[in-house]
């Protein structure tokens, strides 16, 4: 790891801290590498150390003494203190590394969303410009604490003011010829939830796949490559 540099970076540092009676004692990280160590990952912590020291207030360079990290860690070995200091202690982010967690969380709603989601005018999926817009028109505020999927349901609730929309799942059957069958049972079933799967007498292969309502026209498209249009389809419930 290369030295620190104590200029603009540290406007834009991120650190991972911990608190040791009256001590405390920091590392400078890389954010995402630190919550992959975090979460067990592999992930080197000399990978998440942006610089090899133990601070003790980083922003202003004030490294920890080695007498302190013997007499606290029982070692000074840098890399196994940033250990405890990443997976005991507390993460500190930049504005801007918390702005990037946010837009990433938005585009995964807006994609769940997509896939969910139709109009029920037409059964049909919104586009995803259209659903990023209207996240901006009903002044969604994404909520960086929560997983995009426990926030889906209260995003609904403010989209449905601005947009006609609600989730729906489809039942389709699909009957695929012997030529194309095997090689595409697995691209078949990538889509959902497999409800009937029936080899026939003749070679060919008929199923019944449960799948969120949006992802029906990139189905068709995606059937209709793997078997240069030899498949029959046909939808059999809505829900």
């Amino acid at each position: 790891m290369s030295g620190f540099s104590f200029d603009r970076e540290r406007i834009h540092m991120n650190v991972a801290r911990l608190k040791k009676g009256k001590d405390i004692f920091e590392v400078v990280i890389d954010p995402d590498l630190a919550m992959d160590f975090r979460l067990g990952k592999s992930v080197s912590i000399n990978d998440v150390m942006k610089d090899p020291l133990i601070f003790t207030e980083a922003r202003k360079g004030l490294r920890a003494s080695e007498h302190k990290l013997q007499e606290i860690f029982g070692t000074t070995d840098a890399s196994e203190i940033a250990k405890l200091i990443v997976t005991k202690g507390e993460v500190q982010e930049t504005a801007e590394h918390r702005a990037k967690l946010v837009e990433e969380k938005r585009k995964k709603i807006i994609g769940i969303i997509h896939r969910h989601g139709v109009d029920p005018r037409n059964h049909l999926p919104h586009p995803i410009e259209r659903i990023d817009r209207a996240l901006d028109e009903a002044k969604v505020k994404i909520d960086n604490t929560r997983t995009a999927e426990e926030q889906i349901d209260d995003i609904m609730k403010l989209l449905r003011v601005i947009l006609p929309i609600r989730f729906e799942t489809k039942q389709v059957r699909i009957r695929i010829p012997a030529l194309y069958a095997a090689k595409s049972y697995g691209g078949v079933k990538a889509f959902g939830t497999m409800l009937k799967d029936e080899w026939m007498g003749d070679g060919s292969w008929v199923a019944v796949i449960e799948m969120p309502a949006g992802m029906e026209p990139e189905f068709y498209e995606k059937v209709n490559a793997m078997t240069h249009g030899n498949v029959e389809t046909e939808v059999i419930g809505t829900k």
